[in-house]
């Protein structure tokens, strides 16, 4: 019993699973609520601007059953003719078809999302078993398929006859009606009658898209031992969590190269080590270390540094106890106030100079001799 329960497809799709159906093309798609997209766009549209498709509809009709007796003996005002009717039918039926072909583009990402992919191109004569053929015409998603066209063709035809006969008598009077009278009543019954039909597929949407989402979750369930096994080669696989664990340090230390710009100082080694600090007063609590590496990573930042002109100060001392005892983005313990202190105030005095043009007065000194607690100069963690 154990065996059969692991052998039976009961377990949700899992991340993975869903990512390689989607790149097989296997999404969630109803038909019914891309008809009833097309439907109501056209609905929508035609009913927004049906004065103004009447008005060149009857254009293009007077136009062109009007017999102009210069046209018959002046071909070269035949074309320009014609590229009026043209225009005049484009500027008709323009917007209803820009309507529906944004309704028959966006209608099927309602529920798959946007997706392009060429494999379901790929030839695959497995499609061509007749017995697995004969076992998707009989299976149940063909039965409701079945029935929802059934279903469909019943309410759509029905509520369009009830639609017609309750308007019978408008349909007749018509025929007594002026050309441009009738155009217009004629248009507006037709628009009521797609109006009905349009909500009657809402109905058939609402029972379709609710089957397909099960339906295509169902056609991806898998067997415990599937979960298990992909789980086992995704997160078991030591290489591919030595990968994992490589793309994060690249990313993470992206992120931190971004940030060096927006230090204040750099205090370095002066080759081993370089830390970056930022002070915001008012808004921190003490500085923080935004940006620190060694050797090839500690180069980069230096030379960050120096395209965006930030103050560097060789404090090695100070360096090494900023690289092993502040972590990322986490402000600097108490003990390394004071000489933080220093170095900030020599950092705002170096502004000011520079504020100045560097006229009139020596370059501000760098401090010296900074008090780095000596339990701070090497390599461990906070007593």
């Amino acid at each position: 019993m154990a065996e059969e329960s692991d052998l039976e497809k009961t377990e949700p799709a899992t991340t993975r699973r869903l990512e390689k159906a989607r790149e097989e093309g296997q999404v969630a798609r109803s038909r019914e609520l891309s008809t009833f997209a097309l439907l109501a766009a056209g609905f929508g549209v035609t009913y927004a601007n049906v004065g103004s498709i009447v008005d060149h509809l009857k254009f293009v009709m007077r136009d062109a059953m009007t017999f102009d007796r210069g046209l018959a003996f002046e071909s070269s005002r035949m074309l320009p003719k014609v590229g009026i009717a043209i225009a005049n039918g484009a500027l008709a039926i323009g917007p209803v078809i820009g309507a529906l072909y944004l309704a028959a583009m966006l209608a099927p990402m309602a529920l798959g999302g946007w997706l392009l992919t060429t494999k379901p191109l790929i030839p695959n004569f497995g499609r061509l078993d007749p017995v697995k053929g004969l076992g998707k015409l009989f299976s149940t998603n063909s039965l409701v398929q079945l029935l929802m066209s059934m279903a469909k063709c019943a309410l759509v035809g029905g509520v369009a006859t009830w639609a017609i006969l309750r308007s019978e008598g408008d349909v007749l009077q018509l025929f007594t009606e002026p050309l441009h009278v009738a155009m217009t009543q004629g248009a507006k019954l037709v628009i009521g009658t797609v109006g009905f039909v349009v909500g009657a597929m809402l109905l058939l949407v609402m029972a379709d898209v609710p089957w397909q989402l099960y339906s295509h979750a169902k056609k991806l369930r898998m067997t415990k031992e599937e979960v298990k096994r992909e789980h086992k080669e995704s997160e078991g696989d030591p290489h591919i969590k030595g990968k994992i664990r490589a793309q994060q340090r690249a990313m993470a230390r992206r992120r931190m190269m971004a940030n060096v710009p927006q230090a204040d100082v750099i205090v370095t080694n002066p080759t081993h080590f370089a830390v970056a600090l930022q002070y915001s007063d008012g808004e921190m609590r003490a500085p923080k270390v935004i940006a620190k590496g060694m050797d090839l990573v500690a180069a980069r930042i230096r030379e960050i540094g120096a395209e965006h002109h930030i103050p560097t100060l060789e404090a090695p001392p100070l360096a090494r106890a900023l690289f092993y005892h502040v972590d990322l983005n986490r402000e600097i313990p108490s003990a390394l106030y004071g000489a933080v202190a220093e170095v900030l105030a020599w950092v705002f005095q170096l502004r000011r100079w520079s504020t100045l043009g560097g006229v009139g007065a020596p370059a501000p000194a760098a401090p010296v001799d900074l008090d780095v607690p000596a339990e701070l100069d090497k390599q461990g963690s906070v007593a």
